[in-house]
């Protein structure tokens, strides 16, 4: 199987045939790439070839409303995201897999674990993810204000496009002195997100912002390479990858000094390694004391 593909979901209460678009290249054990919110497959483009030359077999897909994948009005929850995933899985008869999530998609591999055992993944990675949860709260105080997502919402409504153009800018830590990526890069990314079903972008605003994955954690129970950068205003890694590694119990957490939350692009080389090792040789340097904290902490 090579190229593009769709994949025929089940219908819907609708009766609607949801297509998931996907892209398979390369021989190997298979590495699957979910994408961030609200961007499409597309943004894989330099882990890909890496990957693939690395002798991986590399299956990056369209979540349902974005990129060349259908646009349905419903299906934007994290269970029937999951469900699309295992469908997935299932149709192209994968296992032994590497499942990759960016961002959101970061709780699509969670929810995977938790609704269906995490069948056929063998090793998993969060990179700049939501997981456990971003949403402020008492347990949570360095997660993200409740007026920030409402504020969000209004700016998708209102004019979607400039939202996407601001959003762009603090996605890849651009400012007056920072410029990571060109204008010409920065626009076509910008073009991505605006391929987007204008439903599915608030729909899955509404579910990686309000969704708790914290009661899930412990259901990813495969080793699991955390990354996350320091610099990242779009998902504070204090909120979520430093919180997650201290339930993972087979984790290990890699910070990316001075990285946004776009490090995909701006770090794309250490990346690029980073993601190669773990998926020839698992963890390496592990917390010998890791499992002891998870097994107290519970």
């Amino acid at each position: 199987m090579k190229n593009k593909h769709n994949v025929a979901l089940p219908e819907n209460s609708a009766g609607e045939i949801v297509n998931l678009y996907y892209n398979d290249y390369g021989q190997g054990k298979p590495v699957i790439l979910i994408h961030g919110w609200p961007m499409s497959h597309e943004m894989w483009e330099y882990q890909i070839n890496h990957l693939v030359q690395a002798g991986n077999r590399v299956i990056a897909y369209d979540r349902r409303g974005f990129g060349k994948s259908s646009q349905p009005w419903t299906g934007y929850d994290y269970d029937t995201l999951s469900d699309d995933l295992k469908e997935l899985i299932e149709q192209l008869g994968l296992e032994d897999i590497t499942l990759v999530g960016f961002s959101m998609g970061g709780g699509e591999v969670v929810r995977y674990f938790s609704r269906h055992g995490g069948k056929g993944v063998t090793k998993a990675v969060l990179i700049s993810a939501i997981t456990p949860s971003m949403l402020k709260s008492e347990i949570n105080p360095n997660g993200v204000e409740q007026e920030m997502f409402d504020g969000m919402a209004i700016q998708i409504q209102k004019d979607r496009i400039s939202f996407l153009d601001d959003f762009g800018k603090n996605f890849f830590g651009v400012s007056l002195l920072n410029n990571p990526l060109s204008s010409v890069s920065l626009d076509y990314y910008r073009s991505l997100c605006a391929l987007a079903s204008p439903r599915a972008t608030l729909e899955c605003l509404h579910s990686f912002s309000q969704t708790d994955f914290s009661q899930e954690l412990e259901k990813l129970t495969v080793p699991t390479l955390l990354i996350h950068g320091d610099s990242d205003k779009i998902v504070p890694m204090k909120a979520t990858s430093e919180r997650a590694e201290l339930v993972l119990p087979q984790s290990q957490f890699i910070m990316y000094e001075g990285a946004p939350h776009g490090l995909f692009f701006t770090d794309q080389e250490r990346l690029n390694q980073d993601l190669t090792n773990f998926i020839r040789h698992g963890l390496e340097g592990q917390n010998s004391d890791k499992q002891l904290t998870y097994e107290l902490a519970h």
